[in-house]
C-alpha cells in the first residue's frame, strides 16, 4: 500500500469515527429529555388523586364488622401513598343500609362493604357467597373463592350489575342467636319473630318461625321493645359491643346459618376500570389481606368476650336441641338446591358450591375435623 493509499484510509477511519462521535453524542442529547419525557408523564399518573366514597351496611366505626371498612380505607390510603384517598360511611350516612348494592351498582359511590345475603333478592345464589347454612366454614369458603372457582362465578354474577366483588372480612362460625325464652323443641320456633337475613331467614320460615331483615343499627331496639323475639348478629365479640346481652338472656349455638360468612368489599365497575393496573392490584391485596384480618380479631377476642357476657352479665349460654338443628337442617337442603333453579348462572354457582363443599367435607374429615376430635378426646 502506498502512502497516498494509506492517507485515504486514514482519512476514511476519521471520517468514520467523527461520524460514531455524532450520533452519540445526538443520542445522549435526547436520551435525557426522553428519560424527562417519560418520567414526567410516570409521574403524572403517579400523582393523580382518586376520591372515593365507601358506603358499608354496618354502624360507623362498629368493632370488627365496622372496622374493617375503616382498615381498608386506611391501608389503601398507605399502599398507594395518597393516590386511593378512601373515605368511608357508615349505614345510615349517605344510604341506608340495605341501598348499599344499588348505590355501588349505579356510582352513587365507588366502593361498598357488607355481606352478600343481604342482595339475595338481586339472585337467589348471590347468598352463596357470604354463607350457606351447614355449608363451608372460614378456610374452606376462601379455598372456594381464591381456588375452586367461587371468585370467578362471583364476578360474573356481580358483573351484570355493574360491580367488581371482593372478600373482604370474615367472622367465622356465628352463634345461633338471642332469645327471649327458652327453645326446647322445635315446637318453640313456631311463630317466633327472629331477625334473621339471606338463605338462614327462608330456612327458619320452613320450620315454622317468621324471619325479619333488619339492619344491625336497629336490631337492639327491635329486640329490646319486642318487635321481635329473637335475634341472630354475629357472636360474642360483636354482640357485647351491640349490647344484646341487656334485650335478651339466652344465647344459643351452634351458629348453624352462618359457618363462615364471607363478607364483600366491591367496587362500581367504572371506578375500577378507570384505576391504573398498580391501584387494581392494591385493592385486590388489601382485601385479602383485611380477609385475614377480620376472621383473625374475631378468632382472638370471642372467647374474651362470651366470658365476660356469662361471668359478669349472667347470660345463659345454650345448645340448640337436637330435633331443632334435624329440622333445620332438613329445610335447608330444600331451601338450598332450590337455588339451583333460579336461572342457569345460579345453577352453575349451585353446583360448583357443593361440589367443592363435597370435596373438602372429604378431606377434612381425615385432616381438620379428625384433628379437632382428637384434641378434644384428649380432654
Amino acid at each position: 500500500m502506498n502512502t497516498q493509499q494509506q492517507l485515504a484510509r486514514w482519512q476514511h477511519g476519521v471520517r468514520a469515527i467523527s461520524l460514531a462521535l455524532g450520533l452519540l453524542l445526538g443520542l445522549a442529547a435526547c436520551a435525557p429529555a426522553e428519560e424527562s419525557a417519560a418520567a414526567n408523564t410516570a409521574g403524572a399518573a403517579d400523582t393523580q388523586v382518586y376520591e372515593w366514597k365507601m358506603i358499608t351496611t354496618w354502624p360507623k366505626n362498629l368493632p370488627g364488622l365496622g372496622a374493617a371498612p375503616e382498615r381498608l380505607a386506611e391501608r389503601l390510603r398507605i399502599m398507594s401513598n395518597g393516590r386511593l384517598d378512601i373515605k368511608v360511611y357508615g349505614a345510615g350516612e349517605l344510604v341506608g343500609a340495605l341501598e348499599v348494592f344499588d348505590a355501588v351498582s349505579q356510582g352513587t359511590a365507588q366502593m361498598g362493604h357488607g355481606a352478600a345475603y343481604y342482595w339475595r333478592g338481586k339472585n337467589p345464589a348471590a347468598a352463596m357467597f357470604a354463607t350457606v347454612p351447614f355449608g363451608m366454614n372460614a378456610q374452606e369458603m376462601n379455598g372456594w373463592l381464591r381456588y375452586g372457582g367461587g371468585l370467578e362465578l362471583w364476578q360474573e354474577l356481580y358483573g351484570k350489575f355493574n360491580l367488581v366483588p371482593f372478600a373482604a372480612g370474615n367472622s367465622g362460625v356465628q352463634m345461633a342467636g338471642w332469645f327471649n325464652k327458652e327453645i326446647n323443641s322445635i315446637d318453640d320456633l313456631q311463630g317466633l319473630k327472629m331477625r334473621i337475613p339471606g338463605i338462614g331467614g327462608e330456612v327458619l320460615s320452613r320450620a315454622g318461625g317468621v324471619p325479619v331483615v333488619l339492619p344491625g343499627g336497629e336490631i337492639f331496639t327491635a329486640l329490646q321493645t319486642g318487635v321481635i323475639d329473637a335475634t341472630e348478629w354475629v357472636g360474642p365479640y360483636n354482640d357485647l359491643a351491640f349490647s344484646l346481652h341487656t334485650a335478651a338472656k339466652y344465647y344459643y349455638y351452634p351458629g348453624w346459618h352462618e359457618p363462615g360468612p364471607t363478607l364483600e368489599a366491591f367496587v362500581n365497575k367504572d371506578a375500577w376500570e378507570a384505576l391504573p393496573p398498580d391501584l387494581q392490584a392494591m385493592i385486590e391485596v388489601a382485601t385479602q389481606a383485611i380477609n385475614e384480618d377480620m376472621l383473625s380479631e374475631f378468632t382472638a377476642r370471642n372467647n374474651a368476650a362470651l366470658d365476660t357476657l356469662i361471668n359478669e352479665h349472667g347470660v345463659q349460654l345454650r345448645r340448640l336441641p337436637d330435633d331443632v338443628i334435624a329440622a333445620l337442617r332438613a329445610s335447608s337442603k330444600e331451601v338450598v338446591a332450590e337455588i339451583a333453579e333460579a336461572d342457569p348462572l345460579a345453577k352453575r354457582i349451585y353446583e360448583s358450591y357443593m361440589a367443592y363443599l363435597e370435596d373438602v367435607r372429604r378431606y377434612h374429615s381425615i385432616s381438620e375435623q379428625a384433628y379437632m376430635n382428637l384434641r378434644e378426646s384428649a380432654d
